[in-house]
Order: C-alpha cells, then structure tokens, then sequence
C-alpha cells in the first residue's frame, strides 16, 4: 500500500490558523507523530504529506500545512507554499477552535469553493471550550460538514473519520478506466513501447504499467512491441486488434506501420482522458494552428525527472511545434508542483500526460487556464496536432475529436 503512487490516492489537505492544532488533528488521525507539534505558532513551515491506509478509502495522502494567516516576510512564503496545496487537494479539512472564526475562515471556503473542493470542518479543542454559539450558527447557515473534536483525548475523531467519508468526491470511490473500456473481455491491444533513456532500468514508464493492468482487470490482453516490431507482429495475428497504443514519440511510425481500418492513439493521450479533461485538451489543441514566431509556450511537467539530451518535453515538442510553426517560439518549463498563477503571458499551457500527479491537480490547472482564456492541450495531442496525425489519434474519442475540430 504504501508504494501506491501519490497520484493514485485521495489527497486530504488541513488548512487552518496557525496554533489551531491542525498537526495535532493529524498526528491524532493517523495514529503517528507525522508533524512537528509545539505551542509555539507557526511551527509547521513546509507542508508535510503523510500517505497511509484509511479505511474505506484505501490509499490517502494527508497534507499538514502552515498557518494561512502566518506574518511577515517567511510567513508570506508559508502562506504561499500552502495555497499551491490547495490545487491537489481532494478533501479539505479547515481546522478551527471553539472560538476563533473570521475573514481567514471565510477566505479559505472562498477558496475550495472557487475550486469545488468539498470540506469538512473540524472544531478542535473542545477539550478546553465548546464551540461558540456563534460559530455552530455560522455552521448551519452555511450547511457545512462540521465535527466537534479534540486531539488530545481523541473525542470525536471516529465522527471525523466519517465525516471525511461522507464528503469525499464521488469519482474518488468509481473504478475509472484507462483502456479496457476501448479494448473489452476477451479483446487484444497491441502496446507499442520504445526504450528510452528516461524508463528506469529493468522496468517500463508508470503509464505502460498502468495500462497493462488496466486491460488485466478488464479481462482484456495486450501485446508490447517496440516500434520496429510493430508491423511484424500485426501480420502476425489471425485477427486485428481492437487498438494500437504508442508512446507519443513514435507516433508518425506507428501510424504508417498501423492499418487505417484499426485505431490508434497514444498513452499521453489516453491519460489526457484519465487524468485530465480530455475534450478540453483536445480542443486547446487548435491554438496551435494560431501560434507565430514570437509566441511563448508553457511546458509543465508533473515528475522532476531530470532531462535526458533529447528529452521529450524540453527538446522534442519545442522542435516539432517550432517546425510547424516556422519561426521561433519561446519555451518556459516548469516541474512537478511548480505551475504559475498568471498564464496570460502564454499563447498556450502544454501539460504533460500526469501520471505521476492526481486528476484533481491536473483539473485544477485545465480549470484555471479556462478562467484565464489561455489555451491548454497535452503533450501526445500536441505531437499528434503538429505532426499532423491527431484525428487519427483522437477517432476513438468522439467527444474529443469533435471539440478539436470545433476547436
């Protein structure tokens, strides 16, 4: 459980005034010293991620983080560092005490609002006090989630627990699919899986293993080829697949060696569906047709890989975009939480395929791309675009491939 990737579980983040206990809340739900505890204000600085079982959610990573009210210059960087938490969270917890609620309160809501976090609100220290009246009133006005607790006796933590539960997002606890639904029982794709420097030796890319078992527990088979074994193996078979998958680096082969009766797309773009927004992303892809020499392009990446001399992202798509462009384009590149809240410089946001990030995270840039009217696509629908390939590519997504040419 505990190697379940970070993108994969239900992130809880507990957001608060500083010295409202909400490391305490945290060492007491998970039964551990995960966070720094002190009476001093301001002890968390960094937020600090706990990933763990709790049942019935499975894997969860929990998220302790500095005080949203913290002063002076440090402070303001704290405050920044837990703002970027809101746009991974999944579920937030806004820890406050018997008697304390206000602007920072009201701002924070404002916040998961805004970003259509559901929240649970936790009342720590009845131990010393019960809530305020005034505050139980605010509470019901608001028809908020809220449980009375104490981390120090541990009253009303079980109530937490299910508080947590009954306010999870929905598509948490639905089996979501990367390929079999494509593919059925019984059914075969081809995975088409260059080697590259950047998969780790002795093992495949996240993506490739995911969708292995993906169609492993669709009850569907699979194939993996490299790219130049690819036509060898279809003249193989007694009978076509239901689809060829690629990397998106050898789209332009696979796509030659690939009959035009049998579909074919690219893992970037399957978790474009399964991470992200796909129709959105499919139909940001028309701003590359309106791109010109001068424009500047965002590149983020979700993993902190270190590039490789033909990397995908820094070197590939740059090329190919400049190519069919025909003229320079200027390149900025961000990794893994890094993703910058003013996008209006940006003639469009190239975002990777996410696998190594939660949906929410990538939803949260899409939506915030929207809000900005700067265009965002994904890494295999912007090679697909640019190579010229992409209604191909996007043929097994109707929804999408009509968003592209509305696009």
């Amino acid at each position: 459980m505990q190697s379940t990737p970070k993108g994969m579980r239900l992130h809880i983040g507990f957001f608060g005034r500083r010295n409202v206990g909400k490391s305490s809340l945290l060492n007491a739900i998970t039964r551990q010293d995960v966070s720094l505890v002190s009476d001093q204000p301001g002890t968390t600085t960094d937020p600090v991620e706990k990933p763990m079982e709790l049942l019935p959610f499975g894997p969860v990573l929990f998220i302790d983080t500095a005080g949203i009210d913290d002063e002076g210059a440090l402070g303001e960087q704290r405050v920044e560092r837990t703002r970027r938490i809101f746009d991974r969270t999944d579920l937030a917890v806004l820890v406050t005490d018997p008697n304390n609620w206000g602007a920072f309160e009201e701002s924070l809501l404002g916040a998961f609002a805004d970003r259509k976090i559901p929240v649970v609100v936790a009342i720590n220290k009845i131990d010393v006090l019960p809530p305020s009246p005034e505050i139980e009133e605010n509470i019901k006005k608001r028809k908020l989630q809220a449980v009375s607790v104490s981390a120090l006796t541990g009253v009303g933590l079980d109530r937490l627990r299910q508080a947590l539960l009954d306010t999870a997002p929905a598509d948490f606890f639905e089996q979501s699919v990367i390929l079999s639904d494509l593919v059925g029982p019984g059914e075969m794709a081809v995975l088409v899986v260059p080697i590259d420097k950047e998969a780790p030796k002795g093992r495949l890319i996240l993506p490739q293993v995911q969708t292995i078992r993906d169609l492993l527990d669709g009850d569907s088979w699979c194939v993996v080829v490299k790219e130049r074994e690819l036509r060898d193996v279809l003249d193989r078979l007694n009978r076509p697949p239901a689809i060829v998958v690629t990397d998106s680096q050898a789209f332009l082969k696979v796509a030659a060696d690939t009959p035009s009766s049998v579909p074919m797309t690219s893992f970037s773009i399957l978790f474009a569906r399964y991470r992200g927004d796909l129709v959105a992303q499919a139909s940001g892809a028309r701003a590359i047709d309106r791109l010109k020499p001068g424009d500047r392009i965002l590149i983020a990446e979700s993993c902190t890989h270190h590039p490789i001399a033909d990397d995908i992202g820094r070197v590939k798509i740059p090329r190919w975009l400049t190519q069919f462009v025909g003229g320079q384009l200027y390149f900025d590149h961000v990794q893994g939480l890094d993703f910058p809240e003013d996008l209006t410089p940006y003639a469009l946001v190239i975002h990777c395929g996410g696998c190594m990030t939660s949906r929410r995270v990538v939803l949260s840039r899409v939506n915030r791309c929207r809000q900005q009217g700067v265009p965002i696509t994904n890494y295999g629908i912007a090679i697909a675009h640019s190579l010229g390939i992409l209604e191909r590519a996007l043929a097994p997504f109707p929804a999408a491939l009509d968003a592209w040419r509305k696009g």
